[in-house]
Order: C-alpha cells, then sequence, then structure tokens
C-alpha cells in the first residue's frame, strides 16, 4: 500500500481478519455512523449488531489491495471473502476519522 494507515484503521482491519467483533468496535467513536451499501447504521449498538448479523455470522474477511487518500477521506478496495454467495465480492471502504477514530465508514461492494 503506498499510504500509511492510521493505526485505528489498520487495527480495524486486523481485527477483522480474526473476525474479532470486540477488536473491531473499539476503533468506532461512540458517535459513529456506519454506510452499508447506502443503509445507516447509527451508534456502536447498530454497528455491534451489523457486523454481528452480516459480517462476522458469514466469516466474511476483507483484504484490502489498494489504498488512497481522498480529501481526508481513506479509501480502501479490496475482496471479502467468506461464507455468502458470489464470495468473494469486491469492496470499497471509505473511513473517514475523527480523533483516530473511525467517525464514519461506507462500505460498498461493486457490481
Amino acid at each position: 500500500m503506498s499510504i500509511k494507515l492510521p493505526n485505528s484503521i489498520a487495527d480495524y482491519i486486523e481485527a477483522n481478519t480474526r473476525l474479532d467483533l470486540d477488536g473491531m468496535m473499539e476503533h468506532f467513536h461512540k458517535d459513529a455512523v456506519f454506510i452499508d451499501n447506502g443503509k445507516q447504521h447509527v451508534g456502536q449498538a447498530s454497528i455491534r449488531r451489523l457486523l454481528e448479523n452480516e459480517g462476522i455470522a458469514v466469516k466474511a474477511i476483507f483484504e484490502p489491495d489498494t489504498v488512497r487518500d481522498e480529501d481526508s477521506v481513506v479509501v480502501l478496495e479490496g475482496p471479502t471473502h467468506g461464507d455468502f454467495p458470489g464470495s468473494p465480492l469486491r469492496f470499497t471502504y471509505r473511513f473517514t476519522m475523527e480523533n483516530d477514530a473511525i467517525k464514519i465508514l461506507e462500505t460498498t461492494v461493486w457490481a
């Protein structure tokens, strides 16, 4: 990767590779928003349910292979594989940070 990831993002990705829900959650701002293919999940409780039900449950692991900075938004792209139809699918993750915490995470799957 050509730019150094903020520690919180690198730690989030590493926790995801271990399917460690608590490790993933510790990097979200208390008022974080997770936008999953256009659907908003606001606050840590809602984000935890999303990650548990749609990520951990199907063993979805994101493996970024590209990274770029777009106006202070860190954009990662790469495949996500797991126990779900069509695996692996290519995703884009857009991280907006606030005080070294993930304030907004937007994920989209490539069509």
